[in-house]
């Protein structure tokens, strides 16, 4: 599931901006539940192994961020000679991820916050503590669906800017936590078998969510915000689960799912790198685009499998492979 997210993402990144045309958004739309897919994966193994350990997973998510934010905010300013470089400024820029496209990285410590408190909450070792999770769990998905909902009109109201609304509904932790309490509750339930013998009626399900996502982003209607939507939850939500319910399993998929931190990381730059020093533009947008993704992904796949060959484990984790 992680390796076909990774490579959703690059997909999202190597689209021309803005999407200004239909095919960009259809396609955008197709691809959106890159995000969500992982923070379902994430509650789903940690349903299973029942446990959340976060300081081992706070120290594999910042080191690796803290290294690749160094090399992207040198990148930035080698393009931008104006660009400030205030200490509050660039530690602003570093809490908020606000350089590339780290926003996940904060978006996923806050979600697996969430998890650990509410695994502690629940006491997982007392007698009712699957009720109580599953009591947590669907409260939290009640509330960050309103929060979704609510949280860009609160801020237009309250007077803050357009572009600032939209950082701040990239980093709705209440909304992205309820795909990891949907993984969670996936992952207490089991039923795979059940799962499998579902696959036509989740698979059409799906394809209903999407089209209906995608038409409300393409006709404007109501929410037709890229994230933190109802018609967003709906159709990212039912994706992850059409994945669990397939049971994809190349192992290619797996190999770059498990150093699909590496490529989120660093697969920015060779898009970056493209824009700025290729005339790939020329050729049109969706040209530009296909190039885009395949040598992006193809060098950044190469770059994961060479670093695993040359580096010791310790680089290698702080890298995030």
């Amino acid at each position: 599931m992680r390796g076909i997210a990774i490579l959703m993402v690059i997909g999202i990144h190597s689209l021309p901006q803005p999407l200004d045309t239909s095919w960009p958004t259809i396609i955008d739309a197709a691809l959106r539940p890159c995000v969500p897919i992982f923070l379902f994966a994430s509650g789903y193994l940690t349903a299973r192994s029942n446990r959340v350990p976060l300081g081992k997973r706070v120290m594999a998510t910042l080191v690796p961020y803290a290294i690749a934010f160094t090399a992207a905010y040198v990148y930035m300013a080698w393009h931008n000679p104006a660009m400030d470089h205030r200490f509050t400024t660039t530690m602003a820029r570093f809490l908020l991820a606000y350089v590339f496209v780290y926003y996940y990285v904060f978006v996923y410590l806050g979600c697996t916050v969430g998890l650990w408190l509410v695994f502690r909450c629940a006491n997982i070792n007392a007698r009712d503590a699957s009720q109580r999770l599953v009591t947590f769990l669907g409260l939290s998905i009640i509330f960050g669906l309103i929060a979704g909902s609510y949280l860009d009109p609160l801020l237009s109201r309250a007077g803050f800017s357009e572009s600032l609304v939209q950082e701040a509904r990239l980093r709705d932790i209440p909304f992205w936590f309820t795909f990891a309490s949907l993984g969670v509750l996936f992952g207490k339930a089991g039923g795979e078998t059940a799962l499998r013998n579902m696959r036509s009626v989740i698979l059409g399900a799906t394809l209903i969510a999407y089209l209906i996502y995608a038409a409300i982003r393409i006709t404007n209607l109501g929410d037709a915000a890229d994230y933190d939507s109802v018609a967003f939850f709906g159709y990212a939500a039912l994706f992850s689960v059409l994945l669990l319910a397939f049971q994809p399993r190349p192992p290619f998929l797996a190999t770059i799912g498990s150093g699909s931190y590496f490529i989120y990381l660093w697969h920015i730059f060779i898009v970056m790198m493209l824009r700025d020093h290729t005339s790939l533009r020329g050729y049109g947008a969706f040209p530009d685009f296909v190039a885009t993704y395949i040598i992006t992904t193809l060098v950044s796949v190469t770059g994961l499998l060479t670093i695993r060959r040359i580096m010791p484990p310790r680089t290698l984790r702080w890298l995030g492979a």
